[in-house]
């Protein structure tokens, strides 16, 4: 238990954040927004017919020519994309005078374009940031001396110092020195971790008060750091495949509708018609055939939705996420700084000397600790003061890495650390007694804290991460909105998480995992035919909340990497929001095929009204703009906050 140095429970790298307008799409998108807000304004007011209209041709420039642009090119590999099918109908619009309907299909498609190009930049800047982590330099021993070199330039075998306060530069073995390794972006321990020689330490994570001499074991490319950028960026490509169904679906909708519209004009003037009414009939198809009040059929109820979780602390990236939520059939809980706050507090005290009661060792053990930072010593320090008791004066205080902390008080030397540097081999009573307590305390997945007082054990601490409160709440509440019990995935020991699972009704518990295996057990959980959601804070979490169906982050403490891997951020870290924006991800995907409904049924009914008959273009356009109305209204229902209230599942009994 040392000190001066603070350990944090979470370092990480700046992530280097691409800026909002960085981006030409984006900046093209909002371009058309505003014009196409001009330019209604403009029509609603009355003014001349050639300003709104310039003002609408603008949007169409604005947002239409890069779609227009990746369509023709697409055209040019013999493939048709809804992209350039959408511009083609907004050219149609106007071509017939409607070209507000034009101007608004284009705004829709540049502004969705510029939100996936945001998205992919920032994921990108997570990544760079996360490698950033890793320092650029270490102290090379050498038979001269010391020298500094890069750490990619770190060979298998170096022997490298790190200084009280650096960060570990390979992932390696220690082979002299003790000291504290705050970890938790490697494996989720949400304390420093005493390392002396044998123990293995990690590129990245924050080495204490301590010098410690370390053997390198991997380059700086195969560190568990590097290897968790790369599982980010496989994951994500894997997720990616599975658009490969909606470009099928894309590619035959564009071709048929193309090859219609194409009958619908041929067809008439084949027969005689004249061109202006074949020309007017095909742009009627093309209108009332067109996916606009399909999209507001989706979008309303799902960005709805995504409001309606943001108000309630619950930020859901995109439509798409809305709508994969409400398909989660298994949760997988990280541990520390999700089920657990990642802060230790004190929960058991125990005496094993009859001189001393609990209450004493806690006062003596917070008297010696005051003076250090170490997040155990602030543990102990806050359970004395909480209890209200007053603390004696410690004078000539001394701190150990890796072993504990010592001071007078009232004349005698009290101390307080770990069992191995606490207790010896003595085999009086009280030491046999503390040897046992301490095992007990250990094998239920505690970290003990020893206070002797001249060398004599009188007592030992029982040190655990805070758990949530509404942990078993929330834990519950997801079980009956899945169907299934949520599953325990965490880098913390096993004793300690079985011990967290008891606690909160989880029976599937997986502990002592690195990222890498914790991908494993999402994939695993994926082959059973799951559709899974994983729930993390740290950046060990990331590849995990990557490679699953949907990944949410807590963002508390979450990290940077974690929250831009992460498909949903729980804001607050109220965890009972998780099963309730699952829960409201279901209503809103209930609603969509409702709306879908809907507008297939006006569609399917315009269509076949102008192919059957002739279908006057008010009308179309009335049916059409009215089916939109409906389907938006009827989305823009879960806006409300009673829904919200009602998408929360309550346990049985619950009022």
């Amino acid at each position: 238990m040392a000190t001066p140095v603070q350990i944090s429970a979470q370092p990480e790298a700046a992530v280097r954040r691409t800026r909002l307008f960085a981006l030409p799409e984006m900046r093209w998108a909002a371009l058309a927004v505003a014009l196409f807000l001009l330019g209604l304004a403009a029509q609603l007011a009355g003014a001349p017919a050639w300003l709104w209209w310039g003002l609408y041709l603008a949007c169409y420039a604005a947002g239409g020519w890069e779609p227009g642009s990746v369509g023709f090119r697409a055209l040019r590999e013999k493939t048709l994309d809804v992209d350039l099918l959408m511009v083609v109908a907004a050219l149609g619009a106007a071509a017939i005078g409607q070209i507000t309907d034009g101007a608004l299909l284009i705004v829709i498609f540049a502004t969705s374009g510029a939100l996936e190009a945001l998205a992919t930049a920032r994921t990108e800047d997570s990544v760079r940031g996360l490698l950033d982590l890793a320092p650029e330099t270490a102290t090379r021993l050498t038979a001269g001396g010391e020298e500094t070199v890069r750490a990619a330039d770190l060979s298998v075998g170096d022997v490298v110092l790190v200084r009280p306060g650096e960060r570990i530069a390979a992932d390696a073995t220690v082979i002299d020195g003790g000291s504290e390794v705050g970890q938790a972006t490697i494996t989720g321990e949400p304390l420093p971790v005493d390392k002396t020689a044998g123990d293995e330490v990690f590129a990245g994570t924050l080495n204490g008060t301590g010098a410690l001499r370390i053997r390198v074991d991997r380059r700086a490319e195969d560190s568990v750091v590097a290897r968790i950028a790369m599982l980010v960026e496989q994951a994500g490509r894997t997720k990616a495949r599975t658009q490969l169904f909606i470009e099928k679906v894309e590619q035959r909708y564009s071709i048929g509708m193309v090859a219609v519209t194409l009958a619908v004009f041929a067809t008439p003037l084949a027969f005689g018609d004249s061109l202006q009414r074949a020309l007017l009939r095909a742009m009627t198809f093309m209108i009332v055939a067109s996916p606009c009040a399909v999209v507001l059929a989706t979008m309303p109820p799902l960005l709805a939705a995504i409001a309606n979780a943001g108000r309630h602390g619950v930020l859901v990236k995109s439509a798409v996420v809305m709508e994969r939520l409400g398909a989660t059939t298994r949760v997988a809980f990280d541990k520390t700084g999700t089920l657990t706050r990642g802060m230790p507090h004190v929960d058991e005290i125990r005496s094993v000397d009859l001189d001393f009661s609990e209450a004493e060792v806690l006062r003596l053990a917070a008297a010696v600790e005051v003076d250090s930072e170490h997040p155990l010593a602030a543990a102990i320090v806050r359970a004395a003061r909480a209890d209200g008791q007053q603390l004696p004066t410690a004078e000539g205080f001394v701190a150990e890495p890796g072993s504990g902390v010592s001071a007078w008080i009232g004349g005698c030397r009290i101390a307080a650390g770990s069992p191995a540097a606490m207790l010896g081999a003595g085999n009086e009573a009280v030491e046999r007694c503390a040897r046992t307590v301490t095992n007990t305390l250990q094998e239920k997945g505690f970290t003990a804290v020893v206070v002797t007082s001249e060398g004599r054990p009188i007592g030992v601490l029982a040190l655990t991460d805070q758990r949530r409160p509404e942990a078993a709440v929330a834990v519950e509440h997801t079980t009956r909105v899945t169907g299934s019990t949520p599953v325990l995935l965490t880098g913390d020991n096993q004793p300690a998480a079985a011990r967290l699972a008891a606690a909160v009704g989880l029976h599937d518990v997986r502990g002592g995992l690195l990222p890498d295996q914790k991908v494993a057990a999402v994939t695993e959980l994926r082959s059973e035919g799951h559709r899974v959601a994983v729930v993390g804070d740290g950046i060990n979490d990331a590849p995990a909340l990557a490679a699953a169906d949907t990944g949410i982050a807590m963002g508390g403490a979450g990290s940077g990497l974690t929250l831009h891997a992460a498909d949903a951020i729980v804001v607050r870290d109220d965890l009972t929001a998780v099963p309730t924006v699952i829960a409201l991800s279901r209503r809103a995907r209930r609603v969509v095929v409702a709306n879908l409904v809907i507008a297939a049924t006006f569609i399917a009914v315009l269509v076949i009204w102008d192919l059957a008959g002739t279908l006057p273009l008010p009308l179309g356009v009335a049916g059409h703009e009215g089916s939109t109305v409906i389907v938006g209204l009827n989305g823009l229902r879960l806006l409300r906050r009673a829904v919200w209230r009602r998408s929360a599942p309550e346990l049985p009994g619950a009022a």
